[in-house]
């Protein structure tokens, strides 16, 4: 496996192949990267990873100076998972200068959801996810694939639109969110969360899991019901100690509400949670 730093080294490194499979990461990585990973591989001829605490997505108040860097302890797990390729470039290597041009994706759906409670965050993603794809699949001739998580469920929607969008030549993979025994979506941030917290995390697991429940049971009357069933799920995890942003029933298509045309189709729904546990922020979702 080659480490390499700055965008000159990465094109060299790519130089003798044509169709790389691209997994981009903050690093921290857990399973759920790595198996994202090992699905790239028979996808393209080579695997390339980057490793990149991207600034630009994270707001002031937000974990930027303490999100763990662990690029020794994560370079071992890629080359244990068959990454050909590691790009971790210094800040200054992607950002050289101030940047000025930004990818600003439409509000209907980069300013709901988690775009509402951390504004700009999708814009940071989006302009950090261009500059990659440009490092990683400028010189290539076949085939381009990217893999993203469905745990950041709303991020590769706002992803792959922007591909469509810019009619970039890159399939964009969703893969399933891994989870810990007891459900827990596996994230780079449960590492924050203490022995007593690491036991309740899973409540927003076992609450969106029941409000996809009551959204189908609903069928019908899902759209007059929605705002109600939501409110009681928040108010559950509120009495438990959590600090809930939003338990919501959305369509899959456009993460917008379901309308009265959609009452008989819950199964083309999705549940998306986020909430405050302590210090940590949690996010989660499932396909109902």
């Amino acid at each position: 496996m080659q480490l390499v730093h700055t965008i000159a080294d990465l094109r060299a490194a790519l130089a003798p192949y044509q169709s790389p499979a691209f997994v981009p990461t903050m690093g921290n990585l857990h399973d759920g990267h790595l198996d994202l990973v090992r699905q790239a591989q028979p996808l393209g001829d080579v695997t390339v990873s980057s490793i990149f605490v991207n600034r630009l997505q994270f707001a002031p108040h937000e974990d930027f100076d303490t999100y763990p860097r662990t690029l020794q302890a994560d370079c071992a797990r890629l080359e244990q998972a068959g990454c050909d390729i590691v790009f971790a470039p210094p800040e200054k290597e992607l950002y050289p200068e101030p940047q000025g041009y930004k990818i600003q994706p439409p509000a209907d759906l980069a300013d709901i959801l988690e775009g509402h409670f951390r504004p700009g965050f999708f814009i940071g993603v989006c302009t950090v996810v261009m500059k990659l794809f440009q490092c990683v699949f400028s010189e290539a001739k076949g085939p381009r694939y990217a893999l993203f998580g469905k745990k950041d469920y709303q991020q590769q929607m706002v992803i792959r639109r922007m591909v469509q969008q810019f009619c970039m030549p890159i399939q964009v993979l969703a893969g399933e969110t891994q989870r810990a025994a007891d459900g827990l979506a596996l994230s780079s941030r449960n590492g924050y969360l203490s022995e007593s917290e690491r036991a309740e995390a899973v409540q927003l697991s076992m609450s969106l899991r029941a409000l996809a429940r009551d959204a189908l049971a609903a069928a019908g009357s899902l759209p007059e019901k929605r705002e109600a069933l939501e409110a009681q799920a928040m108010r559950a995890l509120a009495l438990r100690g959590w600090q809930p942003d939003y338990l919501t029933v959305r369509r899959r298509a456009d993460l917008q509400p379901p309308r009265a045309e959609d009452a008989l189709a819950p199964q083309s729904m999705v549940v998306l949670g986020a909430a405050r546990l302590g210090r940590t922020r949690l996010i989660d979702n499932f396909e109902i």
